[in-house]
């Protein structure tokens, strides 16, 4: 069993209250759990209100496969959101 986990941190200059950024952390997670088979969740910075940190992790058979799944996962979120990542840690266990 290989899990792939990836820790990304994002940057929403633009929120100026916790419920903009609900919004752009709930749309983010939505619609990455509609198209991958990943668990993603907010994991830190909950009470800051610009910066957004996600926890994605896949579970799978084959290590290439769950490097592939976060790295696609990785590059939805830049394309759907307006928010900007400023760093990333993946991990294959």
């Amino acid at each position: 069993m290989i899990i792939a986990t990836a820790k990304i941190k994002l940057k929403a200059d633009w929120c100026h209250s916790l419920k903009e950024k609900r919004m752009v952390v709930n749309k983010i997670i939505d619609k990455v759990s509609n198209k991958f088979n990943v668990s993603i969740s907010e994991i830190e910075d909950l009470d800051l209100h610009n910066s957004i940190v996600l926890g994605v992790a896949s579970v799978s058979n084959s290590t290439s496969y769950g490097d592939s799944v976060i790295q696609k996962v990785i590059n939805y979120i830049e394309n759907i959101s307006d928010a900007y990542i400023t760093h990333i840690e993946t991990e294959i266990l």
